[in-house]
């Protein structure tokens, strides 16, 4: 089954996720080209996209000397990127293999970080001080089932006057089939109240395969993480939507400077990506 609803508990579904989440760090560990940070001047090209956006609204225009936050790091190929631009990072995973691989990242490269293993449900429970900025980017909130509890963990983390970053695929863009030779809806854009249930074994990086091809994750619209948000405290200050993604939703989409898109004839009928920043007052 593909993308079927179904009813699972938060404890079942996140088990099963960590386990898929755990069998991709081998595999993305050899495809995401970690030897590239051996130059020291190299960044994720995540990074460089979110920098750009994330900088002309932090009061020092620039993440250096900011103490980061950065939830759910994965194998930290971005949160080595904001060190090397000069902040004082804190990884967040609930993978414990995610987080060994960026820490010898991290050691190899001589970037200072902090490594925490949690869910990012329990996040400010887990995690030591307070944080300038919150960031997550990227294939991030679909894998939990309550934004309000999420938007309480970022607020809990961030100081007054802090800013909070998310880029994500955008939830039209979720709802779409993707191997239809249109843009037609197939799944929630709403929240149902169940997970959908997926069966693959392949990741977005590399060819190889998982042990676990069962996960789960949770439609959720902009309304929905917009109002997580602000009902939590936060500020808007900034959002914007994007025609580009940093990886291959469907086979129909074609390379383009920043990742893919769809054809050309396509590529303003629908957004990619949205970005929110936001504040706490």
């Amino acid at each position: 089954m593909n993308g079927s609803n179904v009813e699972i508990g938060w404890e079942s579904a996140r088990r099963a996720n960590q386990e898929n989440w755990e069998d991709r760090v081998p595999l993305h560990e050899a495809a995401y080209g970690l030897d590239a940070f051996d130059d020291p001047d190299h960044l994720s090209a995540v990074v460089r996209d979110d920098l750009d956006a994330l900088t002309p609204f932090l009061p020092s225009k620039s993440v250096s000397g900011l103490e980061l936050c950065h939830l759910q790091c994965h194998i930290g190929t971005d949160t080595v990127s904001f060190a090397r631009v000069g902040a004082r990072v804190t990884g967040v995973d609930f993978s414990p293999s995610a987080l060994r691989v960026a820490a010898q990242l991290a050691a190899r490269v001589g970037v200072d970080a902090t490594w925490v293993e949690t869910d990012v449900l329990d996040a400010r429970a887990a995690v030591s001080g307070d944080f300038d900025v919150v960031y997550t980017s990227i294939g991030t909130i679909c894998w939990l089932d309550d934004l309000d509890k999420w938007a309480a963990q970022i607020v809990g983390l961030l100081r007054t006057g802090g800013t909070f970053f998310i880029r994500d695929g955008h939830p039209a863009l979720n709802a779409l089939d993707e191997e239809a030779p249109t843009l037609t809806a197939r799944y929630p854009y709403f929240a149902t109240g169940h997970a959908q249930q997926w069966d693959d074994a392949s990741t977005y990086a590399g060819t190889g395969q998982v042990a676990h091809a069962r996960t789960y994750e949770w439609p959720h619209s902009l309304s929905e993480i917009l109002g997580a948000l602000l009902r939590a405290g936060l500020r808007i200050v900034h959002f914007n939507e994007g025609r580009t993604l940093p990886w291959r939703f469907s086979e129909r989409m074609v390379e383009v400077p920043g990742g893919y898109a769809w054809p050309e004839a396509e590529r303003d009928l629908l957004p990619c990506t949205y970005t929110i920043i936001a504040r706490l007052d």
